[in-house]
Formats: C-alpha cells, sequence, structure tokens
C-alpha cells in the first residue's frame, strides 16, 4: 500500500453488525446490500466476510457489479433490472438475477429466455418497480420468482406510510408465485418482525450507520479513514491558514497538513469542525478543507511529524452532524485514492 490515504475496516464490526441485524431478523433470512462497491469499503471483500458469516443474499445496483462479485459464487439480485445492454452478460451469470422493475424489463427477460429472477412491486416509493395493479392484471405470471420485494420510503421515521406499503405487499403476494418476500432495510428491520417477512435487505447498518434509534448501541463502527502528514508547520500569533483565511491563530499553533480533502470524500462541511484522533486526543480542523488538504491543530501532540498518520475522527453520528450528510453519503463518497485494509 502506498497511497498517503488508506481506510481502516473493522471486520469484526462488520461481522457483529450481519449478526446482530439477522438476530433482529428473526426467522426471515439476512441478506446484505453490498451495491456502491459495499458502500464505499469494497464490495468483494464485504461478500467474502459476510459469506463467511452465513450471509446468501445479497444485493447490487449494476451488472457490472454482478459480474464483479462472480469470482466469490455467491447469489446476488440486480436492483435496476436488466436492460437490452444488459442482456447477454445477465444471461451468462448463474449466481445471478434480475429484479425486473417495468413491464419493458419483465418482456425482455422473457424473451431473452431468462430463467430465475426476483420481481419489485411499487407500493409508493414511485422510483423503480411494478404496480399492484399490473401484477394483479397477470404481468408476471409464469416467471421463475424468487422474491417479490418493495421497498419502505419512510422506515427511517414513524410514519404511516409504513404499515400502508407493508399491507401493500402482503395484499398483493397472494396473486404471485414467488418463494419469498422482502420489503425490509436496514431501518425496516428495526420496526419490527411484522417487517421482516421472509427476507431483509440490510445496507447501512452494515458499515455502521444507524437509521434509527432502535439501532443504536448494536451496530459499531466499521470505517476509520487514516490521512498521512504532509507538512508540519508553525502559526504565529496572527497567521490565517487556508482559503478564505477562515481561521486566524491567536497564539503559536502547531499545525499537520494532512492529505485528505473534499475529492477524498472528507468534505467543506468538516471546515473548522471536524478533527482527528491522536493518543486519545481530539485534534481540530483548522479553517477550510480544500480538494486534497486539510490543516489540524497538532499542538498538543508535539511527537507527529511528516509522515506519520492520523485517524480522523469518523463516528457517523457525529460526522454527520458536523457536516450536513447523512451516514450514506460519508460512506459512499470515500474514494479511490484509498487504499482499504482490514483488521480483525
Amino acid at each position: 500500500m502506498n497511497a498517503p490515504l488508506r481506510l481502516r475496516l473493522d471486520g469484526d464490526a462488520l461481522v457483529a453488525n450481519y449478526r446482530a441485524l439477522a438476530q433482529m431478523s428473526g426467522a426471515a433470512a439476512c441478506g446484505a446490500a453490498v451495491k456502491a462497491n459495499g458502500y464505499g469499503l469494497g464490495a468483494a471483500a464485504v461478500a467474502e466476510r459476510l459469506a463467511a458469516a452465513g450471509c446468501r443474499d445479497f444485493f447490487v445496483a449494476t451488472w457490472a457489479e454482478a459480474a464483479a462479485l462472480a469470482p466469490i459464487g455467491v447469489p446476488v439480485s440486480v436492483l435496476h433490472g436488466v436492460r437490452d445492454a444488459d442482456l447477454t452478460l445477465a444471461l451468462s451469470l448463474p449466481m445471478a438475477r434480475p429484479v425486473l422493475n417495468s413491464p419493458a424489463q419483465v418482456a425482455r427477460w422473457r424473451a431473452g429466455g431468462g430463467g430465475r429472477c426476483d420481481v419489485m412491486v411499487d407500493t409508493g416509493m414511485n422510483r423503480l418497480g411494478v404496480s399492484p395493479a399490473e401484477v394483479q392484471a397477470g404481468l408476471v405470471d409464469g416467471l421463475a420468482i424468487d422474491t417479490l420485494m418493495s421497498h419502505l420510503a419512510c422506515a427511517d421515521e414513524d410514519s404511516a406510510m409504513n404499515e400502508r406499503q407493508r399491507a401493500a405487499v402482503m395484499a398483493i403476494a397472494p396473486r404471485v408465485a414467488a418463494a419469498r418476500l422482502s420489503l425490509a432495510n436496514s431501518a425496516g428491520i428495526a420496526l419490527g418482525r411484522d417487517y421482516a417477512l421472509d427476507l431483509t435487505r440490510p445496507g447501512l447498518a452494515l458499515y455502521g450507520g444507524v437509521p434509527r434509534r432502535e439501532l443504536a448501541g448494536r451496530i459499531a463502527q466499521v470505517v476509520t479513514p487514516e490521512a498521512q502528514i504532509v507538512q508540519r508547520r508553525t502559526l504565529r500569533g496572527g497567521d490565517s491558514i487556508g482559503y478564505n483565511a477562515t481561521f486566524t491563530a491567536d497564539g503559536d499553533i502547531e499545525v499537520a497538513i494532512l492529505n485528505i480533502g473534499y475529492a477524498d470524500g472528507y468534505w467543506r462541511g468538516f471546515s473548522g469542525r471536524g478533527g482527528a484522533l491522536a493518543a486519545g486526543l481530539h485534534l481540530p480542523v483548522l479553517g477550510r478543507v480544500s480538494m486534497d488538504l486539510t490543516a489540524i491543530d497538532v499542538t498538543q501532540a508535539p511527537d507527529l511529524d511528516e509522515g506519520d498518520w492520523l485517524a480522523l475522527d469518523f463516528d457517523l453520528a457525529e460526522a454527520s452532524a458536523q457536516s450536513g450528510l447523512s451516514h450514506y453519503e460519508l460512506l459512499v463518497a470515500l474514494g479511490d485514492r484509498f487504499d482499504r485494509y482490514w483488521v480483525g
């Protein structure tokens, strides 16, 4: 590993999160959403660890993501369905199946001679999915459907829409010859076992995000960004630092300039709010976060120097409050310039 940026990934925490979500799912199988490169952690490495922990259902967005998991041999559902351009690849991946979302996709899969599939029925998200009326009219009759699924729009809130969507799935289920029903994402699991049905599909909570209060204390942090110090320097009283001179030193301050910025997913919202950790100390960000560099006050850490590594304080709840971004955005934006290494 040669990059000046790295992600420390806690494999024990990932597996513990999966097991906690599986326990909360009750008798339902617990799958794993590994789209967006495993929420930024690395989909293949995540899938290998979760498969070893007993996970047997994985969800990605595109066929390129499915193909990347083919060497592992785990069952994969492709949430965005199948385009004309996908059909050849889709038919060549026996471990993967499309989640059919529209009459056109259903027709395409039939005409292409596709086998098993999943079907998304839209119960109120109004994003992807066939309508309950289309299902009632026989649109998916005769398909070899493994999982009939829908997606909760407001699972992270105490909304009446959650129960309306659950009831809509249960109403349409007798009309579909599907082996399993699936509705709950991470937040949906926390709504209770009435929402678990046959298969849950957690994503965010696997990676340390907490979309509902019921998950607090059950879900562990998985990701810690680490950055190397490019330079150590001294600010004298009256000196400013960074773009627009938003921070001016009252007295002498020791500063470490880190190899990280908003191009890496460490956003400008951390300016003057975020920080790093060293020997139990919180070392604050000074001034503006820039594209590739961030300044940290290391006055309390006299031994840190050029080439040393600092862990960013990236507790997702705190980082979300500091940056104004969701847990999802904070994770998936961690970019390709990071080396990734697993511990535990």
